[in-house]
């Protein structure tokens, strides 16, 4: 029972540990790509939106809303700014004149591929200590927590219940 029971400890605490190391690894993610997107000119929403472009390839506005969550209103605004900055452009389809792409423009983005050179080479290094079994199991856990981050944040968006509201700043007092 002992056993049993120092190895349950043991397994929680191991992890709350990969936890907190993802949670740290996605906070570091997020705050990078702020810091690309304001060395762009970009928001970071659109930043990422862009890169989504890059992954889907040739994408329609409603498919760009659906992979996102966002409202095709929203997308919109993002490929009318990111065209603006010059990293996208509308497409007509051929054979359906209605339908619009949203392609890439390849030579622009590349621009914003070069303040993500160095972390790739220092990801891949990171990788090359891996197995190939290894680096299966880790491309299962990361495709797992795409798939659970998309599953939840849809079903916080029905959630019914006040928006929050930003807090405010707290005041200062002068101190004596």
């Amino acid at each position: 029972m002992t056993v049993t029971l120092s190895r349950s400890k043991e397994r929680a605490a191991l992890v709350q540990e990969l936890e907190h190391a993802v949670r740290r690894s996605s906070a570091q993610g997020v705050i990078f790509g702020q810091t690309v997107a304001t060395r762009m000119g970009i928001a970071s929403s659109d930043l990422e939106c862009l890169d989504i472009l890059n992954l889907e390839d040739r994408v329609t506005a409603g498919r760009l809303a659906e992979v996102t969550g966002l409202t095709t209103g929203a997308i919109t605004g993002v490929i009318d700014r990111l065209e603006k900055a010059g990293f996208v452009q509308r497409e007509r389809d051929e054979t359906d004149r209605r339908k619009v792409f949203i392609k890439t423009i390849p030579a622009n983005v590349a621009v914003v591929g070069k303040f993500y050179e160095s972390l790739q080479r220092a990801m891949l290094k990171a990788w090359s200590e891996y197995s190939d079994e290894q680096l299966r199991l880790l491309l299962r856990f990361a495709n797992q927590g795409y798939e659970t981050m998309r599953a939840e944040t849809a079903a916080l968006k029905t959630v019914e219940g006040p928006k929050s509201k930003p807090l405010a700043p707290r005041k200062r007092t002068p101190r004596s």
